[in-house]
């Protein structure tokens, strides 16, 4: 008995220390597996399905032509002026303003989350659109633009800026603010490319996607705080 007992004494221990481990690190793990398991998933099944199928899938077509059949002058006007604040004109300047305020208050650590979320996101959309080469809908008569489609930049540009903004205020009264108005802003610019014509749904879908894993990716590496500002030694001691 003694020898069997000595035998299930690893296995019993290791048993406790998963179950305390688990206890204390579930909402970490849950973080991890719906903010960035399962948008990776979401984008490599839409990658792959658009590597078979690069004219478009069957409810892309459908989704494009529900939205376009209610098409106006009025609505013409709003989407073509509200679909650059995806890019230029809204998250651009938001990322430079937001970059200089963290930057002023010494928000080291989350000024670093912030440039890297940014800047990489933009790299990763370049990367994905060379890689898989998907060409623009035509479904209708739009202005042709050069660039690929999938996944859509102004659909990760927005989501990324948002996702990155919860994130940074997460546990604050400013993340249910955030996310309110940042959620109504990513679905608007969604909406435009659609409605212009310039993406299939798939692009907006995945975009999406790929912006929240990374935004995720990034803050389990940096670990950023907003509300605790690091400091940094202006004058370091270098001991020799």
């Amino acid at each position: 008995m003694s020898e069997s007992s000595n035998l299930l004494k690893p296995f019993q221990s290791f048993g406790e220390f998963t179950k305390q481990w688990f206890g204390r690190n579930w909402q970490v793990l849950l973080f991890v597996l719906l903010g960035l398991y399962a948008p990776l998933m979401v984008f490599g099944f839409l990658a792959l399905q658009i590597w078979k199928h690069e004219s478009g899938l069957t409810w892309d077509v459908s989704i494009m032509m529900a939205i376009h059949a209610s098409a106006q002058i009025k609505l013409d006007i709003l989407a073509a002026r509200l679909t650059d604040f995806g890019t230029k004109l809204g998250v651009l300047p938001m990322t430079i303003i937001l970059s200089l305020v963290l930057l002023y208050l010494r928000r080291w650590r989350s000024l670093t989350y912030f440039l890297i979320t940014m800047i990489g996101c933009g790299l990763i959309n370049h990367t994905a659109k060379a890689f898989l080469h998907r060409v623009r809908p035509s479904l209708w008569d739009y202005p042709r633009l050069t660039s690929f489609s999938f996944p859509s930049g102004h659909a990760m540009s927005s989501m990324v800026l948002v996702a990155a903004l919860i994130i940074l205020t997460w546990g604050t009264r400013w993340c249910w603010v955030v996310l309110m108005f940042g959620s109504v802003f990513v679905v608007a610019i969604g909406w435009t490319r659609l409605y212009l014509g310039v993406h299939y749904p798939s692009d907006i879908l995945a975009g999406w996607m790929m912006s929240i894993a990374w935004a995720v990716a990034v803050s389990l590496i940096v670990r950023p705080r907003l509300t605790q500002p690091v400091e940094v030694d202006e004058n370091p001691v270098v001991q020799g």
